[in-house]
């Protein structure tokens, strides 16, 4: 990928998908801003680049938090002379702050917070880094969806209307911006194990069960990594796909490719 000497902010990049595209797009050449509230975790994804060779700072941000954001995108900024990339990466599911997941049990409070990580969060990043992005001559917004922003699962309520919402805001985003030649596209994973999908497991009743049934319908018979995701994303980043703009690409396995499960393929997961 040639992405070089571009800076990439990426939110939630403690762990997971984010922690994933971080260190590969390091290893490309980029220069990453590592974002996190888990300061251990995102201190460790920044510190690991640099050991590699890379260039990485962090910088602790709450997407929900409007000040935070500021500061973040200010501080990429002053360290490595712009923002070409932003890569809204942070997200919550409902199952990682309580066990009350149906419509009749849920918090407010709880709904209320995962639209405003997921959702609000990226409306906000995008906010304060186009000042930044309107000066590079690459410049790229990247938001994770989901392939709940399509498809419909149990005890998803709240992620699943925030992921729906982040990819309308991305094809909104993308004809807003089109006259700053900035991009905006986002991805829909399907499973991908990560510790958020390991909160998801630990709070349903037979964890071995909804494994089962998440993996079950994937053509790729196996869970995704976060690797396989930083790949797409460092592809949307790179002047590779300059030709790509508002669109939501499934990187699934091919769950939504058809309605069936693998054992009606003879396939085992």
């Amino acid at each position: 990928m040639n992405i070089e000497g571009l800076c990439f902010v990426i939110t939630g990049s403690g762990n997971g998908i984010g922690e994933g595209t971080a260190m590969l797009a390091a290893q490309y050449g980029a220069k990453i801003v590592v974002s996190d509230t888990d300061d251990a975790s995102g201190e460790r994804v920044a510190k690991s680049i640099r050991e590699r060779g890379g260039k990485a700072v962090y910088q602790h941000c709450d997407v929900s938090d409007e000040r935070q954001v500021a500061e973040l995108m200010d501080f990429a900024s002053t360290t490595f002379g712009g923002i070409d990339i932003l890569h809204n990466n942070a997200g919550i599911h409902e199952s990682a702050i309580g066990n009350q997941l149906s419509l009749e049990s849920m918090p407010t409070s709880v709904f209320d917070k995962v639209i405003a990580v997921n959702l609000t969060g990226s409306w906000l990043c995008a906010k304060y880094a186009l000042p930044y992005l309107r000066k590079s001559a690459n410049a790229s917004i990247i938001n994770s969806a989901s392939v709940s922003s399509i498809s419909g699962y149990q005890n998803c309520v709240a992620y699943g209307a925030s992921k729906g919402g982040v990819m309308q805001l991305t094809k909104m985003l993308a004809v807003d911006l089109a006259a700053d030649n900035i991009r905006v596209n986002c991805y829909c994973p399907g499973s991908v194990r990560t510790q958020m999908v390991d909160s998801y497991l630990q709070a349903a009743e037979d964890p071995e069960l909804v494994l089962n049934s998440m993996t079950k319908t994937h053509l790729i018979p196996r869970m995704g990594t976060p690797n396989d995701v930083a790949e797409l994303v460092c592809f949307l980043a790179s002047p590779q796909s300059k030709f790509v703009n508002g669109v939501a690409w499934l990187i699934d396995g091919g769950s939504l490719a058809w309605r069936g499960t693998a054992d009606q393929l003879g396939m085992e997961t």
